[in-house]
């Protein structure tokens, strides 16, 4: 069941209420993002005010820029922007910052922050444990397939540390990754 509609009985129902961002995408590199955001809100029949989205994801001094061109943390937050052209209930985002330096990585964080604060459900597949823990209310942990463990972060932490685990090294208030964006700037750069 997704949102009260049985997934082998009402299919059509439920792509309505989704988006779905996958880790690589087959977007037409030659057309420019206004181009791109028009046809895709073709497909979905709705009317969509490409400048209005791009802003969403801070990609609107982009517009005319072709896909192509953009790099990857822009790449992923136009892919996440195509998601958003249905007003989906739940978004589906595979790996999103796989490969993106450090400050693209948190702007598409914050990104990901605001259209949960908005009421969108945002379910996530990543292998960045620290992303899980910042971003998720509930995680599961796959191995093999299988969902091993499921709960929230904090609640998964507390019974590792319940059953007696002790992290060796000290843990600090900062890690490498706040150092690489204090010392290079907190502002997401396109360069």
């Amino acid at each position: 069941m997704i949102d009260g509609f049985d997934l082998d009985a009402q299919p059509n129902e439920i792509k309505k209420i989704i988006g779905v961002q996958l880790q690589t995408s087959g977007f037409y590199p030659g057309l420019n993002l206004t181009e791109l955001v028009e046809m895709f809100a073709g497909l979905y029949n709705q009317k969509v005010d490409p400048i209005t989205l791009l802003t969403e994801v801070n990609l609107q001094d982009k517009a005319k820029a072709k896909y192509k061109e953009l790099s990857g943390g822009q790449k992923q937050r136009f892919s996440i922007a195509t998601t958003l052209i249905n007003k989906p209930r739940i978004i589906f985002l595979d790996e999103p910052t796989t490969g993106l330096d450090p400050q693209a990585r948190r702007n598409l964080w914050d990104l990901v922050k605001r259209i949960r604060s908005e009421g969108t459900t945002v379910i996530i597949t990543t292998h960045y444990m620290d992303e899980a823990e910042v971003l998720c209310d509930r995680v599961a942990i796959m191995d093999a397939g299988t969902i091993i463990a499921i709960d929230s972060p904090d609640a998964m932490i507390d019974k590792l540390v319940d059953s007696g685990f002790e992290r060796i090294r000290e843990v600090k208030k900062a890690n490498l990754e706040d150092v690489f964006i204090q010392l290079t700037g907190h502002a997401l750069r396109e360069d």
